[in-house]
């Protein structure tokens, strides 16, 4: 599998994870999903899509959107295909050896889900406390 194709596959799932749940995703913020700065073939100008991706966007909130979609995607696909679920450990595989940023993001999930977690349960302890 090529970094193109990963990211190709990832970038799919994610959109259709965003028509599910009603999320407007632009097509700069998808671009921005194929963002790495040396690989041409995956990622053409990637300093003019970083330029044109900070003057429209908060970087934060777009993790975090993204994160999200791609964390309900692979839940999503876990429930109705397990084929593709193996194709998207494949793909993150494929791009987590090199410097993209679509393991970045899907980090990002993995470790949110973590944080609201831990601060879900210290709540929940406080309450019970209280």
């Amino acid at each position: 599998m090529t970094a193109k194709e990963a990211k190709d596959f990832l970038v799919q799932q994610t959109a259709e994870q965003a028509a599910l749940e009603s999320i407007s995703i632009s097509h700069v913020e998808k671009r921005m999903m194929y963002f790495v700065e040396n690989d041409a073939a995956s990622c053409p100008n990637p300093l003019e899509l970083n330029e044109e991706f900070e003057a429209q966007y908060d970087t934060a909130e777009y993790e975090t959107k993204i994160a999200s979609l791609l964390h309900h995607a692979y839940i999503r696909l876990k429930s109705e295909n397990p084929e593709k679920v193996r194709h998207w450990d494949q793909a993150i595989r494929t791009l987590s050896s090199g410097d993209h940023y679509l393991p970045v993001l899907w980090s990002t999930a993995s470790a949110g889900d973590g944080r609201f977690v831990a601060l879900s349960r210290r709540f929940v302890t406080l309450s019970l406390c209280l």
